[in-house]
């Protein structure tokens, strides 16, 4: 008997996989997923669609929501379809549809190869983005969008908040509440020795 099989992938453990599965609808009878895998791996290395593809028979059909869910580049998607196709396994594209032999690969192959190059301008664009606060910080002490610093400053300063913490014998709560800043910091700041809280 053939089966339905959904495969999700997201790249950061905060992103959800649910937007994927309301969009490719279902049900299905068997769904596995890959949080927090960026999509630099290759699908064989990913451990949920390394679990699917134990587990597909001749005869089913893998969702995916998008190509570039199949693997690293074009040359690993091309060769992962290839690799479930060979092996009597339908792939199936949201908004593409049914993947075969011969046309299908075709435009799977363009599709996959589109997407690289998108993902390639991404990344040129980002490191731009870099290169241009780094320059800025250099010449103004301030990045070309007015911050004091690359990346995310710092919420309040480490021994300000322990030192006060400690001076005032307050708990957690109080700490995050008098500094503005989340309990998990506090937590975070907090000094440990030997396994224990020192504060």
């Amino acid at each position: 008997m053939s089966h339905r099989v959904a495969y999700y992938r997201v790249s950061s453990s905060d992103q959800s996989i649910e937007a994927q599965r309301i969009a490719m609808g279902g049900p299905f009878d068997q769904e596995y997923s890959d949080e927090g895998v960026r999509g630099g791996v290759m699908a064989a290395e990913r451990p949920g669609f390394a679990a699917m593809v134990a587990s597909l028979r001749s005869g089913d059909t893998v969702h995916v929501y998008a190509v570039d869910r199949l693997g690293r580049d074009a040359i690993d998607v091309q060769a992962t379809v290839r690799g479930l196709i060979d092996a009597g396994v339908m792939v199936d594209v949201h908004g593409i549809g049914p993947i075969g032999r011969g046309v299908g690969e075709l435009i799977l192959a363009v599709l996959a190869q589109v997407a690289e190059m998108e993902r390639r301008r991404i990344a040129e664009r980002t490191e731009a983005g870099r290169e241009a606060a780094r320059r800025a910080l250099a010449e103004t002490g301030k990045t070309h969008r007015g911050k004091d610093s690359l990346g995310r400053p710092f919420a309040a300063d480490k021994d300000t908040v322990n030192a006060w913490r400690s001076a005032n014998k307050a708990s957690i709560a109080e700490t995050a509440d008098h500094f503005g800043i989340s309990i998990a910091t506090v937590k975070r700041y907090r000094p440990i020795m030997f396994g224990k809280d020192l504060l």
